[in-house]
């Protein structure tokens, strides 16, 4: 497993369709923590590398799915992005729509009981706030350049200047602003004991503790996508790679 364990997560999870899926249940993070060896990753996370190499094998192994993982690092950009945003999105805006008012209810009726509810309602307006802009930005300006290189490139025209330098300019805010994100997440599944309801729960907050893990989860695959696949596949367009 030498070999396998000094690719680093984030590769291994482009490469292979179902490895986020390995990951996901490991609890290797692929998307923020994508730039780390598998080797650290396990290391750090207490598994075996040979153990973590042979379920990454059997996945690699099986018959397509019909649900299953597309290969994202083959497709045009232009199919990557509106999967992106029809997909990934509409999922994040529709859920932090549904999800604050749950979260004001549920600290409203438990926070004097359970103050880790207030901690996880300041991370969560936090983390709205972050992503409702962090996606416009994508939406109006980084993802319709990257598009309109690809046509570009594709039809062997001249590639169009960016207004902001490089490429690498915005997607480094980007890939700051996952990470920012990838922070929230964490701290709200520390605060929560990892999303275990207390024994006093009421529906409305085990239904909380369902809908935020459930986002999480879609965040990852969802910076996944574009920290692993998207951006490093446009920087390359750019530079001709």
């Amino acid at each position: 497993m030498t070999q396998l364990g000094t690719k680093t997560v984030g590769a291994l999870a482009a490469e292979i369709p179902g490895a986020t899926r390995v990951f996901e249940k490991l609890g290797i993070d692929y998307c923020c923590g994508g730039g780390r060896s598998l080797d650290s990753a396990c290391s750090e996370a207490g598994l075996s590398i040979d153990e973590v190499g042979r379920s990454l094998e059997q996945v690699q192994q099986a018959p397509p799915s019909p649900n299953g993982e597309r290969a994202w690092h083959q497709t045009k950009l232009s199919e990557l992005i509106e999967h992106i945003i029809s997909t990934h999105h509409v999922f994040t805006r529709e859920e932090l729509a549904r999800i604050n008012p749950l979260l004001d209810k549920v600290c409203s009726v438990h926070g004097q009981n359970h103050p880790e509810l207030l901690s996880i309602q300041k991370s969560f307006r936090g983390l709205t706030q972050e992503l409702s802009l962090h996606m416009q930005k994508e939406e109006q300006v980084l993802f319709p350049f990257i598009l309109r290189l690809e046509q570009e490139v594709l039809a062997q025209r001249t590639a169009p200047t960016p207004p902001f330098g490089s490429l690498q300019n915005p997607i480094r805010v980007m890939v700051m602003e996952h990470d920012a994100a990838g922070g929230a997440l964490e701290a709200m599944r520390q605060a929560s004991s990892n999303y275990a309801a207390p024994s006093d729960a009421c529906t409305s907050f085990r239904s909380l503790y369902q809908a935020l893990p459930a986002l999480e989860a879609d965040l990852h695959q969802h910076i996944h996508l574009e920290n692993n696949l998207l951006f490093p596949r446009a920087i390359n367009l750019e530079c001709g790679v």
